[in-house]
């Protein structure tokens, strides 16, 4: 049996086959920076963990579930790119 692939068919790598590698990259840049900070300030490890959860897990699950299966750090840089251009998107 022979199987065609579409020519327009992309193989994308993924880590764990859901999130691709530059956002994994990303998030544990993310998540060691945010450790680090919180960590300069509070002491406890429990209120540290608590912390990190509550500012990290939001933007992990936007990272995981995407907009339109886009990559998270290209729908970050169009949110970039549109609020620091000078551009007039509506007229009124």
């Amino acid at each position: 049996m022979k199987f065609i692939i579409p020519e327009n068919f992309n193989f994308k790598n993924k880590l764990f086959g859901f999130i691709d590698y530059s956002t994994a990259i990303f998030d544990l840049f993310l998540l060691g920076a945010i450790y680090f900070i919180i960590g300069v300030f509070v002491h406890s490890l429990l209120i540290k963990l608590s912390i990190v959860i509550i500012l990290f897990l939001p933007i992990f699950m936007l990272s995981i579930i995407g907009f339109n299966n886009e990559p998270f750090l290209y729908t970050l840089f169009y949110v970039f790119k549109y609020l620091t251009s000078p551009k007039v998107y509506l007229y009124s």
